[in-house]
């Protein structure tokens, strides 16, 4: 039974087609319905994923996205899937949901992404039952390459970098304020603009205002989401994404210093959700 499994967040899908025991791995913008509609989506699997599959057809899909939490969202990602593969069997999961699976499999935890964007949620073994509110770049996403990204930007603007932290900001990115304030306010998805400049952060880490804008984001994304569920402390917190995986060893000190057990670390749920659907 040929399978595709899609793990997706706003800025890059990634896919498995697995047939015979075999698996195909491959690469994609991001296939959020918060910024791609039906037709751009249709446009993005034709473009990017079926040259790849060159022909393969899969029988069954399971598609873990950012944005599939309403089911307006899971409606419209069906929709065009359904335009693409019209003969597949298709179930559309939020990428909590796949995150869940891949980290924790049947067992019971609290599960954290963080990378472009951040989610969070308690998972009983078999679903999610309970989800702290996501507001996106704007309002929320604290703990978020895009949370993190933004504080690099308002302490290059607002002139709080030191000479240092500001040199080397403008030797790696040959940008003006008005580049910057375009990339943010006038031009298409403006959270994966802001959200790359997190690896200035990794690439100068033991700076102290670097550190203290690491740490400060990912300590509001404790105190505002994991703090507030009432199993914090009672069962092991999982954590998956980009952001996640490369500023592990401060979420390790943040978990120590609240008292939490850790699950463990993915950079990315997909390995997990084969293991999953393969057990399944």
């Amino acid at each position: 039974m040929p399978i595709l499994i899609a793990d997706s967040g706003s800025t890059k899908c990634e896919w498995c087609f697995i047939s015979n025991g075999r698996k195909q791995f491959i690469n994609t913008q991001g296939a959020s319905p918060y910024f791609l509609n039906e037709l751009q989506l249709v446009a993005l699997m034709q473009n990017e994923l079926l040259p790849a599959l060159n022909k393969n057809k899969p029988t069954h899909i399971y598609f873990y996205g950012t944005g599939c939490a309403s089911a307006s969202n899971r409606a419209l990602v069906r929709r065009a899937i359904k335009k693409v593969f019209p003969k597949a069997w298709i179930e559309i999961e939020h990428d909590l949901t796949g995150a869940a699976r891949a980290l924790c499999g049947k067992n019971k935890g609290l599960v954290a992404i963080l990378g472009t964007g951040s989610n969070s949620g308690y998972y009983n073994g078999k679903k999610i039952i309970r989800n702290s509110p996501g507001l996106g770049y704007v309002l929320g996403d604290e703990g978020s390459g895009a949370y993190l990204g933004k504080k690099v930007l308002q302490y290059l603007l607002y002139k709080i970098f030191d000479a240092e932290l500001h040199n080397k900001f403008r030797k790696k990115y040959s940008v003006t304020v008005s580049d910057i304030l375009d990339s943010v306010y006038k031009k298409p998805l403006p959270n994966r603009y802001i959200a790359s400049f997190t690896i200035f952060l990794a690439e100068n880490r033991g700076h102290y205002m670097i550190e203290n804008i690491i740490e400060d984001g990912l300590f509001d994304f404790f105190s505002i989401h994991l703090a507030r569920y009432p199993e914090a402390g009672k069962i092991p917190i999982y954590f998956t994404g980009s952001v996640a995986f490369g500023f592990q060893d401060i979420l390790k000190e943040l978990c120590k210093s609240f008292g939490w057990e850790i699950g463990k670390f993915l950079r990315k749920p997909m390995d997990g959700l084969i293991a999953y659907h393969k057990n399944k």
